[in-house]
């Protein structure tokens, strides 16, 4: 717990340090001013804007749409029950209007903590299967690693559009063009940089949120099959349906974009072909050895998720 926090916290000390560069970079090469205290300012409220918008951008990118207790009674209870286990305030449920089945968490802080699935997740998964999803979703919650994705994940966005406004549009404003290339390119730097940072960020919480879904008592083997349909039922949307969330798949359970390559590598864990994966099947996959190639590396690595074969190799570790 504390390993990750500890990470997270350096990693928005580093994101923070390159949002400050690049705002004295672009202020002393075009508005001239060599002041500290006005870069630190300007950076602050940046990331003060991010931590107020961010909830805002989510819940409208996903269409959600929030519950009460008689519009789902069965989602509430879970919910509830999960919520008095981990010890939180009990978050607001939304359904978010998109057929990719899923999940997520996000929120400012854990009192305006809110938990959504979407549409196409309530009839994929049995009970077992839901209760250890939200179980990952809330503990994305308690281990307060929401708002510092949220906030992470608009960084890259904000060094990309500096970027492409400096090389693609500041050339034509500056005919000495020199100053405004080598701001541009230094903030696609950053924006490449910025990106890995917060792709390694999303993938060691996403192991840390596996965890504590097992501490609430939900069965390894209840969260390795919701992954595996999960990834399945992620293969048949439309590729056009996958890219309209594909800013914000790093609030996902998992990523589903990826989901053909998993269910190819899931179904060689499903020895019986149930569509599930049972605990025999988990304690096989325990003892064997997982080798990624080269490729599989690579893909992790520019990966909000990851791999999901390791991933459910460590589910395999744990005992509820």
């Amino acid at each position: 717990m504390w390993s990750l926090q500890l990470r997270m916290w350096l990693l928005i000390s580093v994101l923070f340090g390159i949002i400050y560069a690049v705002v004295v970079v672009i202020g002393t090469s075009v508005l001239r001013v060599s002041d500290f205290s006005f870069y630190l300012i300007i950076s602050l409220v940046m990331m003060l804007v991010q931590y107020l918008i961010g909830p805002k951008i989510v819940e409208w990118s996903m269409k959600v749409k929030y519950i009460k207790r008689e519009d789902n009674p069965r989602l509430f209870q879970m919910v509830e029950s999960l919520s008095q286990r981990a010890n939180i305030p009990m978050p607001r449920i939304g359904i978010a209007q998109i057929n990719i089945p899923n999940a997520f968490a996000f929120g400012r802080s854990l009192k305006d903590g809110r938990v959504c699935v979407t549409s196409g997740i309530l009839n994929l998964l049995n009970e077992e299967e839901l209760k250890a999803v939200l179980g990952h979703e809330l503990s994305h919650l308690k281990n307060r690693d929401v708002l510092t994705i949220t906030m992470l994940s608009v960084i890259p966005m904000i060094m990309y559009r500096i970027a492409w406004q400096f090389l693609f549009y500041g050339r034509r404003r500056d005919e000495r063009g020199g100053n405004t290339i080598i701001i541009g390119l230094a903030a696609f730097l950053f924006y490449f940089i910025t990106n890995l940072l917060v792709l390694y960020a999303s993938r060691i919480r996403e192991y840390f949120a596996d965890r504590g879904s097992v501490a609430l008592g939900n069965q390894p083997k209840a969260l390795a099959s919701s992954l595996y349909k999960l990834a399945y039922g992620s293969a048949r949307i439309r590729p056009e349906a996958l890219k309209e969330s594909e800013g914000l798949k790093a609030f996902f359970i998992n990523d589903p974009s990826a989901g053909r390559k998993e269910v190819l590598e899931l179904s060689q864990l499903d020895l019986d072909k149930s569509g599930t994966i049972d605990a025999s099947e988990l304690e096989l996959l325990r003892k064997s050895n997982i080798r990624l190639n080269l490729g599989d590396k690579m893909m992790e690595l520019l990966s909000t998720h990851p791999n999901m074969l390791k991933r459910i190799k460590k589910l395999s570790e744990y005992k509820a």
